[in-house]
């Protein structure tokens, strides 16, 4: 019996574990496992937008950005631990990298297509500037900062300094959780007749379907982690023999990791839905830097690792230019297909200087 587009979405994941155990007992060959987790992340979008509809705006985004964030940072700590030579450099490069996919590779993609749909693509500018600042606070303390302080010299914090911005970074990424839930929820809600986009206000599944969602999100995200890492080793014997920088294995792995939200975010956006479309990709980086910089102090500290958080000139001259950019799409609620191009546009140069710095 042939089996449908709804059946695959269960199968996937389970034939990734399969997958996972042929690989361990050395079956299965690279470009096989490259298939197979592609097909696990589409797998994987289609159950986290059953548990969002299920759950509603915005705690449905919501769920997906936290739970594809506390595995990338177990990526990120596992592959720590694998090389602790390049363990210094490898949170800041994967940040960098998710923060840089989403703020304009992601945001870019969603702006154009949701366009597309009329002269201007409209959402509500109070939570997508709320989200945004909160954003640039975040990125300019943990990648910018430790290159101008004196108490050690940069690019690193001294371990006071280090603990005082992972602390503030978990309180004000939590700060805006409940911002966004519960205080000042309507910010980041569809207003006017954007309510009335067609498919909005389609009947949720029900909760045994949300459930099994959820679970098969789990175990989908899980295995995408677990590809990703044994797919890191050669991707780095690829990347080296190319002569490539090691900071292209980071944006790889951030783009593998991010796959989920981003084709979430981009079918939000291509059927008129762009408020739950930057939901989404300011979601996810926000979870990036708030939750991933914490844990691996953590872990920094617990294992005695160093950590380099400072970006250097080039890195911190995109940064800004990407945040100054993005407060200007964002700022008047409305965009179009010309503010889309720009931010793709800086992420070409971000991966041209990355890969010819």
């Amino acid at each position: 019996m042939r089996l449908s587009v709804r059946s695959w979405v269960w199968v996937l994941p389970v034939l990734g574990l399969v997958e996972l155990a042929g690989q361990a007992l050395g079956l299965v060959a690279p470009w096989l496992t490259g298939l197979v987790l592609i097909g696990v992340v589409l797998a994987a979008v289609h159950h986290a937008e059953v548990v969002a509809h299920r759950v509603g705006e915005p705690f449905g985004t919501l769920i997906l950005a936290v739970a594809v964030t506390v595995i990338e940072a177990g990526l990120i700590v596992s592959l720590m631990l694998a090389n602790r030579e390049a363990a210094s450099t490898l949170a800041r490069d994967t940040v960098v990298a998710a923060a840089m996919i989403i703020l304009n590779l992601l945001l870019g993609l969603c702006l154009l297509a949701g366009a597309r749909h009329q002269k201007e693509a409209r959402f509500t500018r109070t939570g997508a500037t709320a989200a945004l600042s909160t954003l640039a606070t975040l990125l300019i303390l943990s990648l910018v900062l430790p290159n101008y302080t004196t108490t050690v010299p940069g690019p690193v914090y001294s371990p006071a300094q280090l603990a005082f911005v992972a602390s503030f970074s978990l309180i004000l990424y939590l700060t805006f959780v409940f911002v966004q839930t519960v205080r000042n929820r309507d910010y980041f809600l569809p207003h006017g007749p954007l309510k009335e986009v067609p498919g909005v206000h389609a009947e949720p599944p029900t909760d045994k379907a949300a459930w099994l969602s959820f679970a098969a999100l789990l175990v989908s995200l899980v295995v995408v982690v677990l590809m990703a890492k044994s797919l890191s080793g050669p991707l780095e014997g690829a990347v080296a023999s190319a002569g490539l920088p090691r900071a292209v294995v980071g944006i790889a792995i951030a783009a593998i990791v991010l796959l989920p939200e981003s084709v979430a975010a981009v079918r939000a956006a291509r059927t008129n839905r762009m408020q739950t479309s930057l939901n989404l990709a300011l979601g996810s980086a926000l979870a990036t830097i708030g939750l991933t910089i914490p844990v691996v102090t953590v872990v920094s500290f617990s294992l005695d690792l160093p950590l380099a958080l400072g970006l250097n000139n080039t890195g911190m001259t995109l940064l800004a230019l990407t945040l100054f950019v993005a407060s200007l799409s964002l700022a008047r609620g409305r965009t179009t297909y010309l503010h889309g191009a720009i931010h793709l546009v800086i992420f070409a140069a971000y991966l041209m200087t990355t890969i010819l710095p």
